[in-house]
């Protein structure tokens, strides 16, 4: 099979906890092999918008939300 004819492989990464989100975000928990970091960081912020908690923790993720939102980048949460 060509190399044209090859389909890219689809990511199914997800996040679903707030210590990786927020270890995503600050860089203390690693990406897993394969994953772009600009999906995985969009992930992570929209776990944090989707569940609230952009919204409890320290002030600048909920400010950083918000302008991913503006920009968006990420969507508000569906009600």
């Amino acid at each position: 099979m060509s190399d044209e004819n090859n389909q890219n492989k689809l990511n199914f990464f997800t996040v679903s906890d707030v210590y990786t989100a927020c270890g995503l975000i600050e860089e203390f928990v690693d990406l897993p092999d394969g994953v772009d970091t600009e999906h995985a960081l969009m992930c992570a912020w929209q776990y944090l918008i989707d569940s609230g908690h952009a919204w409890t923790l320290q002030g600048w993720y909920g400010r950083t939300a918000v302008s991913l939102i503006d920009e968006g980048i990420c969507k508000l949460p569906k009600s």
